[in-house]
C-alpha cells in the first residue's frame, strides 16, 4: 500500500471508530475496527476516578495503548499538546491536571473525531481545551509553544516519523518533554516481520523498533530518552513508554 493510501486508510478507519462512539457504541477493541492496538488491557488503562470524571463518548473512543496523561506527570499551568486526540480523552484529562491556568491542545487529521472531541469536551466543561485539524507531521502551532507533548498509540501510524519528531522538537519550549505510549517492535523485527504481525493501520506494521525510536529521537535532539515496554501486543510487539526532554541548550 501506498504512503498516501495508507493515510487515507488510517484516516477512514478512525472515522469509523468516531462514528461508532457518537452513536453509544465502542470504538475499542472489536466491531471490526482492525485496530489491533486496541489491546483487551486498554480497559484498565484509566482508573476509575478518571473514568468518571469523563463523558461515556469519550471513554468509548478511546483508542490508545497507554495512559499519556499519568507518565507525562503534568503539572498546574503547563501547556500539553496531544497528538491524535481522537475522541478527547487524554486531552480532557490533560485540562484537568494543569488546571485552568495552563492549556491543552488536541490535533487530529479526523473530522469526526474532532466533532466528537468537541462534544466531549463541552460535556465535561474542560473550558482550557482547543482541538485542531492537522498532522502530526505538520504541527499547526509555532516554535516552542508547548510544555509537555503527548500521544496514545499514534505515532506508529504515521508515515514519515521522523518529520513527526521533527515537529514534536519544534513545537517544545526549552526544558519540555516528551510522554508518549506507543507500539514499539523488538530490535531483530525488519519491517516485513512486522507487518506479519498485523496491519499498519492496526499499529502493528508502522511501529518503529526501539533502536529506530531512540535513533530517531536523538537525531532530533532529544535527550534523557528512554522507552519502556509494558505490555506485549502481539508476537516481539509491545506496548511502551516513551520519555524525553528538550535541552535548554
Amino acid at each position: 500500500m501506498s504512503e498516501p493510501n495508507i493515510q487515507e486508510a488510517v484516516k477512514q478507519k478512525y472515522g469509523e471508530a468516531a462514528k461508532r462512539a457518537a452513536s453509544g457504541g465502542t470504538a475499542n477493541c472489536g466491531g471490526g475496527a482492525e485496530l489491533s492496538c486496541c489491546d483487551p488491557i486498554t480497559k484498565d488503562l484509566y482508573n476509575d476516578a478518571e473514568k468518571a470524571a469523563l463523558p461515556e463518548k469519550a471513554v468509548a473512543a478511546s483508542l490508545g495503548c497507554g495512559n499519556p496523561t499519568a507518565l507525562a506527570q503534568l503539572q498546574p499551568g503547563e501547556i500539553v499538546l496531544d497528538l491524535g486526540s481522537g475522541g478527547g480523552i487524554d486531552v480532557i484529562l490533560s485540562a484537568k491536571r494543569v488546571g485552568p491556568a495552563g492549556k491543552a491542545y488536541g490535533l487530529d487529521m479526523t473530522d469526526e473525531m474532532l466533532e466528537l472531541a468537541r462534544e466531549n469536551a463541552r460535556k465535561a466543561e474542560a473550558t482550557n481545551v482547543e482541538f485542531l485539524k492537522g498532522y502530526i507531521e505538520e504541527i499547526p502551532l509555532g516554535d516552542g509553544t508547548v510544555d509537555v507533548v503527548i500521544s496514545n498509540c499514534v505515532i506508529n501510524l504515521s508515515i514519515d516519523k521522523p518529520k513527526v519528531v521533527a515537529e514534536m522538537f519544534r513545537v517544545l519550549r526549552p526544558g519540555g518533554r516528551l510522554g508518549i505510549s506507543d507500539v514499539v517492535a523488538a530490535d531483530e523485527l525488519a519491517p516485513a516481520d512486522r507487518a506479519e504481525r498485523g496491519s499498519y493501520v492496526g499499529c502493528i506494521a508502522g511501529a518503529l523498533s526501539f533502536e529506530e525510536y531512540t535513533q530517531e529521537l536523538s537525531r532530533a535532539g532529544f535527550t534523557e530518552i528512554s522507552i519502556e515496554p509494558t505490555h506485549e501486543l502481539a508476537d516481539q510487539m509491545f506496548g511502551a513508554i516513551v520519555r524525553a526532554h528538550k535541552g535548554w541548550s
